[in-house]
């Protein structure tokens, strides 16, 4: 899989800040691949990234035009097939992160095919895997777990990575989503695989290697949300997690997507967690939490993760607002 940058993202008609976060992910983490962004009327949200047609970002050298939205159930709705031709006309490949395959729709595929411009489905994993083991591998693991979805395990897994790096500690990230795969360039995704070899994924996405090498390893789901607890729990079986990092949105008052389905409190969180990782870990352990304050101002989040960390006597911390520093002082680096 090869994607040609730069990037010209597309934000459709969205209305919800979270269902813009493979746009909103690649902006913030990877903005010198990206060119602009472009939407259609009704949108109300942004990445920051300039506002732009697609004529002119070809101009300007667009080489692929990104699906920046999700939605429900990951389809593609029959609305935004005439943009996903126009850029193929201007020339760009198409990256899609949606459920349903950009291949599958042969009226993008003829004419991909006939312009001889590559769509990529991130989320569809071509490689064939096997079933877990749970045997023991060399090298170092942390996985981000979460009281919900979309509460922040991706940006605290590429915040840990980077600053690991910056201290001169050999650490690689590895993405289990559609966002994580665009960002770092390479991964699974782990929810389109299936249920039978989950485990097994992510023991092949990371192996054995360096005894001083930490994988950092995304995580997706909650173990306490009814619709995607079978991918975290396969996550956590696969991961064989040395160190654990539960993260957690403000503001929350129910599951995402379910508003008859209450949150669990985060020490339920770390002890759900504990337990279903230490199958493949004895020695599994949670060593901090990762708060997503951004529904509060900077004074009131950084307020709440001081509290938070004296009521649990672990760190706790907003990984944008605050860094990861002491996130990651218990771990013998």
């Amino acid at each position: 899989m090869i994607i040609q940058a730069p990037y010209l993202v597309f934000l459709g008609d969205a209305t919800d800040k979270l269902s813009i976060k493979m746009a909103q992910g690649v902006a913030d983490w990877r903005a010198q691949l990206c060119i602009g962004e472009t939407s259609v009327p009704g949108c109300t949200v942004t990445t920051g990234l300039e506002q732009m047609d697609i004529p002119r970002a070809a101009k300007l050298g667009a080489k692929t035009f990104v699906l920046g939205f999700a939605n429900s159930g990951g389809y593609l709705e029959a609305k935004w097939v005439p943009y996903i031709q126009e850029a193929l006309k201007h020339g760009m490949d198409v990256v899609s992160g949606l459920h349903d395959k950009l291949t599958d729709v042969s009226d993008i595929r003829q004419m991909a095919q006939s312009l001889g411009r590559q769509l990529i489905d991130i989320r569809h994993p071509s490689e064939k895997f096997k079933t877990g083991t749970g045997k023991e591998r060399v090298g170092k693991r942390l996985l981000t777990v979460g009281t919900d979805c979309s509460v922040g395990k991706m940006y605290t897994s590429l915040a840990i990575e980077k600053h690991l790096k910056a201290q001169g500690v050999s650490a690689s990230i590895k993405a289990t989503g559609q966002c994580g795969i665009l960002i770092a360039g390479g991964g699974v995704a782990i929810d389109c695989v299936a249920a039978d070899f989950i485990s097994g994924a992510v023991e092949q996405l990371s192996p054995d290697a360096d005894s001083t090498h930490w994988d950092i390893i995304e995580g997706q789901g909650s173990l306490s949300h009814p619709a995607f607890a079978g991918v975290s729990l396969g996550l956590l079986h696969g991961a064989q997690p040395d160190a654990l990092v539960v993260c957690h949105a403000m503001s929350r008052n129910h599951m995402r997507g379910l508003p008859h389905q209450s949150l669990p409190t985060i020490i339920d969180t770390i002890r759900l967690n504990e337990q279903a990782a230490r199958l493949t870990n004895p020695n599994a352990k949670v060593i901090g939490i990762s708060v997503n304050t951004s529904s509060v101002s900077e004074e009131d989040g950084i307020a709440f993760c001081q509290a938070l960390s004296q009521e649990l006597n672990m760190p706790c911390v907003d990984p944008l607002r605050m860094g990861v520093a002491t996130l990651l002082e218990s771990l013998a680096l």
